[in-house]
């Protein structure tokens, strides 16, 4: 039977990359979740990548870096409109910006990542999805890794993979099913054929073997287990969504309003439970920012927290800013008891945890006066808080609860460290109140359920404004709230002790990841730029072979 020859590889010409490429962006958005699409669309996350893909094949790395930036830019606009929320475009263009320039940098790398040798272009795609994710989770500033492709699949089969890799694992899934689609892309739509291909096969053929690849990959999820059985009981617990009085900057501009609010919801709680209505919690659970004032500074906040602790007959984790230490404020949770009130949480371990990564031009302005140049927002930070230096893990009512606030929970390592050291369910204090009712609440639930899966520990996601959520150790958010409503969730929290592989190998799968990809393009075939001249009857550097003389015979 004749077959027609695979075509000779061929770029996609300057406006097709840049459709394609900002095609890719929008549809790596999508997958997110965000305010028209409450569960985001996870399947686009892996088009995302086939696009970009596409977009790169056999393009030149000046224009591959230029398809990185308009996918990045396409992608990190609308995704972190969040950031400009309250301060303007500048910020939020900024920080997008900065964010596009690793796309563009993974752009640059992709087209030779797609000539990786032995047909591993698709591998070699993944790995390098991975290596510039982790990269972007380190520099600058400490790093942000918000937007990484493995957050975009809390609803998809592929979120159970972050038990046995972590956010490594899961980006690489996606990424890997998005190369192949991109493969059976070119093969039906004869773009750029893989490379070293010496046989004529049907077109049919290899796109229908990398479609099924691709959902194979994306399918594998849904054999690994996700257990949420108590292995060392369960822990009864409340948690407090109390608002603010208004939305933005100012959310605490009414002294002690914030404070007042969760208070006031607790005594409601503590109501109930002396009407037999509700039982009693083992543990309260107020948010980052659910004391607006340091009540060690301030007798009337100290009262009022105590006061709710004393009504409610049970330990409360308080999230509060503290003075000190010098210069610095400190991010800080405190747990206060019924029998000891607020005294003595910062000097026990056991009953306070710093933050230990505190957001860039958020809570702290690195090299305040360069940016000053560009922005007086800056000064919107007074004073810079300290970076914490222990592991958040809190005693209460016989637990051990691991706590991550804020940002903390896009970091690997930081939820990871805290399983490690023996944290049986985990907490996420945040406070929201400064998005206002943009995408930022939904984002961070969704890191929130991927870190319950990759730690095998229970969540309690916790804000001063929404959206908080009780999620079990499978990733499933229970009695989510709704932004700017006052809530308090109650429920039975399983604790676990059993440490996933994920939390076992550390960073390591990311670490290994990363290095594959650097060999795979070290070994990759070198692109039209880097081949020689042909010496006889060929064309120039990089151009296309004269064809032959009728009747000639090649040798």
């Amino acid at each position: 039977m004749h077959r027609d020859p695979l075509p000779a590889p061929v770029s996609p010409n300057r406006p097709t990359t840049a459709v394609l490429a900002l095609a890719g962006g929008v549809a790596a958005w999508a997958a997110f979740p965000g305010a028209l699409r409450p569960e985001g669309l996870w399947w686009t996350a892996p088009l995302a990548v086939a696009l970009l893909a596409l977009a790169t094949g056999g393009v030149r790395a000046r224009r591959g870096a230029l398809a990185g930036l308009l996918f990045g830019e396409a992608f990190a606009v609308p995704h972190l409109a969040w950031s400009g929320t309250y301060v303007g475009l500048l910020p939020w263009f900024a920080l997008a910006t900065a964010c596009a320039l690793f796309y563009a940098g993974l752009g640059a790398v992709l087209p030779r990542l797609q000539r990786a040798r032995a047909h591993l272009g698709p591998l070699a795609v993944a790995c390098g999805w991975v290596a510039v994710e982790a990269a972007r989770a380190r520099v600058p500033f400490e790093g942000f890794p918000w937007g990484r492709l493995a957050f975009s699949q809390a609803q998809a089969p592929t979120l159970a993979l972050a038990s046995l890799g972590s956010t490594a694992l899961v980006t690489f899934a996606v990424a890997l099913a998005g190369a192949l689609l991109a493969v059976a892309a070119r093969a039906l739509l004869r773009l750029p054929a893989p490379p070293g291909a010496r046989r004529a096969v049907p077109r049919a053929l290899p796109a229908a073997v990398a479609v099924l690849g691709a959902l194979a990959v994306l399918g594998a999820g849904a054999l690994v287990p996700r257990p949420v059985a108590a292995e060392d009981g369960t822990l009864r617990v409340a948690a407090v969504q109390g608002n603010t009085p208004r939305e933005g900057l100012g959310f605490n501009d009414e002294r002690r309003a914030v404070l007042d609010n969760h208070a006031r919801a607790t005594a409601a709680l503590a109501e109930q439970v002396r009407a037999g209505n509700a039982p009693r919690p083992d543990v309260v659970i107020w948010p980052e920012n659910s004391s607006d004032i340091d009540p060690y500074a301030n007798p009337d906040a100290e009262r009022v927290i105590e006061r709710a602790v004393a009504d409610v007959g049970a330990p409360v984790l308080v999230g509060a800013v503290v003075d000190g230490p010098g210069r610095f404020v400190s991010n800080t949770s405190l747990l206060a008891t019924p029998r000891e009130g607020i005294d003595g949480a910062l000097q026990d371990p056991r009953r306070h945890y710093v933050k230990q990564r505190p957001a860039p031009f958020g809570e702290y302005v690195p090299h305040r006066e360069f940016f000053r140049r560009f922005s007086d927002k800056v000064d919107l930070v007074g004073r810079d808080f300290v970076h914490g230096d222990a592991v958040g893990v809190i005693g209460a009512a016989g637990a051990r609860l691991g706590d991550v606030i804020c940002f903390e929970v896009a970091f690997d390592d930081t939820v990871r460290d805290a399983v490690r050291a023996g944290a049986q369910a985990l907490v996420v204090q945040t406070n929201n109140a400064t998005f206002g009712r943009s995408d930022e609440a939904v984002q961070q639930l969704a890191m929130s359920q991927l870190r319950a899966v990759e730690s095998g520990r229970a969540v309690v996601h916790v804000s001063t404004v929404g959206v908080s959520a009780l999620i079990t150790p499978d990733g499933v958010a229970h009695q989510r709230t709704q932004l700017f409503t006052t809530a308090v969730l109650r429920g039975d929290v399983a604790l676990r002790s059993t440490t996933t592989l994920s939390t076992r190998l550390g960073a390591a799968p990311e670490l290994a990841l990363s290095a594959l990809a650097g060999l795979l393009l070290l070994s990759a075939r070198r692109g039209p730029r880097a081949r020689g001249r042909v010496r006889r009857g060929g064309a120039a550097r990089g151009g296309a072979a004269a064809p032959a003389p009728a009747g000639a015979v090649r040798r």
